[in-house]
């Protein structure tokens, strides 16, 4: 990932943890739910490969061409499971590698081969309106799934407390971390 390692390490570790914990649930839910879980465990572990800092080890120089095809045939997969929303992302995924892949220049403005700025600025990869459609798209996912984590209040019926559904579960906590996460990944894109 282009960004300093103190975004970067702990991108790796909140992806990598809510992977593990996705394809070790895979296991334990049923079979109409198993598929959903290993996708966005595998999606966790992708964005964790991703955001390893290149200052740690330097990419390989085919590695984002690699990315691009592994998100790709991922969001055409779950664009065929109608899953809508594992397609954005693996789909903001390939976009991400693809910015990865490609030099800067490539990306910003006409008169600009160098991926400079007129100021002298390096200019940022991908195209500025598909990263903020994608920056709006997962800030109102994280914001809705968020509040979707807050216990509704307790009401008293007739026969006692009774709460409106149950306890949050460390499954939509671990989907709200990599909605954040994808956030971090398109800002430092």
């Amino acid at each position: 990932m282009h960004g300093p390692p103190w975004v970067g390490w702990p991108l790796v570790l909140l992806c990598a943890a809510a992977g593990a914990y996705c394809l070790v649930r895979s296991r334990t839910v049923p079979a109409a739910e198993r598929g959903a879980a290993r996708g966005e465990g595998l999606m966790a572990l992708g964005m964790a490969a991703m955001a390893w800092p290149a200052s740690a080890a330097a990419p390989l120089a085919w590695s984002p061409w690699l990315f691009t095809a592994v998100f790709g045939v991922a969001g055409l997969w779950a664009l065929a499971r109608r899953h809508l929303h594992h397609a954005v992302g693996a789909g903001a995924m390939a976009y991400m590698a693809l910015a990865m892949a490609l030099p800067a220049g490539q990306w910003g403005p006409a008169g600009h081969p160098d991926g400079m700025s007129p100021m002298g600025h390096p200019v940022p990869g991908g195209v500025p309106l598909l990263t903020g459609l994608l920056l709006l798209y997962f800030t109102v996912y994280v914001i809705a799934a968020g509040v979707r984590l807050v216990p509704a209040a307790v009401t008293t019926g007739p026969d006692g407390p009774a709460a409106d559904g149950g306890p949050p579960g460390v499954l939509r906590a671990c989907r709200v971390a990599m909605g954040i996460g994808m956030l971090a990944m398109l800002l430092a894109l």
